[in-house]
């Protein structure tokens, strides 16, 4: 592993500096599965997947690998089919790129003790470390950063009928119990992101709601406030308010999402598009920041 430190306000990976609230970083999406919900299948081999980096590079400041699709109704994988899809990835990307960021999106402790073996820097689990007992220990003993994201459910029936009594405070006291848990597990405070898991057991109207009072994270991790992450590209939600079925399809709704997580707070975006949604923040930045 290269050069990483970290302190109250910001994370020094390999070359590059995140200062919160600086600016917004954006990590892009790379799906090397068959069935991710808005690109599955379009970079599943390693010379697919090599060309999107490729494409994505001078517009990203993290690379985020995900072998296992987390959709609604997705089916899970075994850790040796996801090691399988990303590992040959992330070495060809390490080797080729050595100051680039990387993140795994997966919830398998094994999966992430070999993604970060094979050069990877950062973990994104979509479960907070509550699907594999290890996650946590293994990340405490790594010290490296993990990004903390709400669920409800689980992919296969997330979306089934998801219900909060309220959606934003359920979730702000989901992910203040998700740091606890990770800093009880040896994880320092500075290595937390977080993350309101925007579309993971959320309807529309809960989608916008959280978009509206993204304010409202910002005291979580307190008084060392934790880095908000938020994936909104091509979600569905935009789909419903668009009328566009077809993923690829909401560039436009995707970057007026953009604008209102920054408008509220955000620090990281996770985005599919990166060169079109880079606009939109230089701008949002200099509106809002």
């Amino acid at each position: 592993m290269n050069s990483i430190s970290f302190s109250s306000n910001h994370w020094v990976i390999r070359d590059r500096q995140f200062i919160w609230g600086d600016r917004t970083y954006l990590m892009g999406v790379l799906n090397v599965t068959p069935d991710s919900f808005s690109d599955g299948g379009q970079f599943n081999s390693l010379e697919a997947s090599f060309q999107q980096v490729e494409q994505m590079l001078p517009y990203i400041d993290i690379l985020d690998i995900g072998g296992e699709s987390t959709r609604p109704n997705a089916q899970p994988v075994t850790a040796a089919q996801e090691c399988d899809r990303i590992l040959p990835i992330i070495k060809a990307v390490r080797d080729v790129y050595p100051n680039l960021p990387i993140s795994v999106d997966t919830v398998k402790a094994s999966v992430a003790k070999a993604a970060i073996a094979a050069g990877a820097d950062m973990l994104n689990d979509v479960s907070a470390g509550r699907f594999d007992p290890d996650m946590l220990p293994l990340v405490g003993r790594l010290r490296v950063p993990i990004f903390l994201m709400h669920m409800q459910g689980e992919p296969r029936t997330m979306q089934a009928n998801p219900q909060y009594g309220d959606v934003v405070q359920d979730i702000i006291g989901f992910l203040k119990d998700a740091i606890s848990i990770a800093k009880a597990c040896g994880i320092p405070s500075n290595l937390i992101a977080i993350d309101p898991g925007i579309g993971f057991g959320k309807t529309l109207e809960h989608n916008l709601k959280i978009l509206k009072n993204l304010q409202a994270f910002q005291a979580i991790g307190s008084p060392l406030r934790s880095p908000l992450l938020l994936g909104v590209s091509r979600k569905s939600f935009i789909g419903k308010l668009c009328d566009l079925p077809d993923p690829s399809d909401r560039l436009f709704g995707t970057i007026a999402a953009c604008t209102a997580c920054i408008a509220g707070g955000a620090d990281i975006l996770r985005v599919h598009d990166p060169q079109q949604v880079r606009d939109a923040c230089r701008v949002s930045d200099a509106i809002f920041r």
